[in-house]
């Protein structure tokens, strides 16, 4: 699996409430956390699957923990360090609801290039991940270049983002027209179809896509629906007490795509994604995905 997106530190301060527009909320000491595609990425690398992050990553602190992060969990990263220039960071506040509320700063992780992208030599049979959000500014153009120039029988695996619906109609046109794996959620997907009922969105999904492709789309606790060769199956969710749902999401595309690497069908795929979202929203942090072993144990408890 090679995931294309960026790569942040996600720094995490739990507050009580989001304060008024000029006001202030006091929270204690923040913590700081390999997130963006590492998310995604360690999800998967933890269910055995080979993972490379194709993304750019920067020359200070921050990017020397996405590395050490990553390397600790034996994912690849192929890309060259980008010189001068650190990571940049994803402000999280978490609400005791378990809600999160962004700011994202733009870095290092968006200097890239067809060159840098190709060090992690796509084949056939791999899945390449790709993320809503770098279909703006500077990673736009040469990923959309370079996704155009894969090999015949690479996967790409689309995962929208809420940015998605706000692009030009073209660059919409253009990635839909790639992606063989469209995996959104709920409104991401009634965003693109219209549709808020996820197995009726799922199929209206595929209308979009090319012919052969696979949708998924994901509904937090309540599961997803998959739609593959022309069927589409409603899958139960497993809904749990949330202490922190930044990275669930993350952690169901990782679990559904390394899953699918290791040969296994979509439907069986997305079902133990949903295993994998529902026990990381019972972990604080971005990237605490289960591991194999944990899903089956949870899978047995939840039969």
């Amino acid at each position: 699996m090679i995931h294309t997106a960026q790569a942040l530190v996600d720094v995490v301060v739990e507050v009580p409430a989001l304060p008024r527009r000029g006001g202030n909320v006091m929270a204690p000491p923040p913590k700081e956390y390999a997130g963006g595609a590492v998310n995604i990425l360690l999800a998967a690398a933890r269910q055995g699957a080979e993972c490379v992050h194709a993304g750019a990553t920067g020359t200070g602190p921050h990017g020397d923990l996405i590395r050490n992060a990553l390397a600790a969990e034996g994912v690849t990263v192929s890309s060259p360090v980008v010189p001068d220039l650190d990571t940049g960071i994803c402000v999280v506040m978490l609400e005791p609801t378990a809600e999160r509320t962004f700011v994202t700063t733009q870095a290092a992780e968006r200097i890239i290039s067809v060159e840098s992208l190709q060090t992690s030599d796509p084949q056939p049979g791999d899945l390449v991940c790709v993320s809503g959000y770098s279909l703006t500014g500077t990673t736009r153009d040469p990923l959309l270049q370079w996704l155009a120039g894969l090999p015949k029988g690479v996967e790409v695996v689309l995962d929208p983002g809420a940015i998605f619906e706000e692009l030009d109609d073209e660059i919409r046109t253009r990635m839909l027209g790639i992606t063989t794996v469209w995996t959104g959620n709920k409104e991401e997907s009634e965003a693109l179809t219209g549709e808020d009922d996820i197995v009726a969105a799922v199929a209206l999904c595929i209308d979009h896509l090319p012919d052969g492709a696979v949708a998924i789309v994901r509904d937090g606790p309540e599961g997803c629906a998959v739609h593959v060769d022309g069927e589409t199956t409603d899958l139960d969710g497993y809904p749990q007490k949330p202490v922190d749902t930044n990275g669930a999401g993350d952690t169901h595309t990782g679990v559904l795509v390394a899953c699918r690497a290791a040969g296994m069908p979509w439907v069986e795929s997305a079902r133990r994604a949903n295993a994998g979202g529902a026990i990381k929203v019972t972990r604080r942090g971005p990237a605490t995905a289960p591991t194999a072993e944990e899903i089956d144990a949870f899978l047995a408890e939840n039969a």
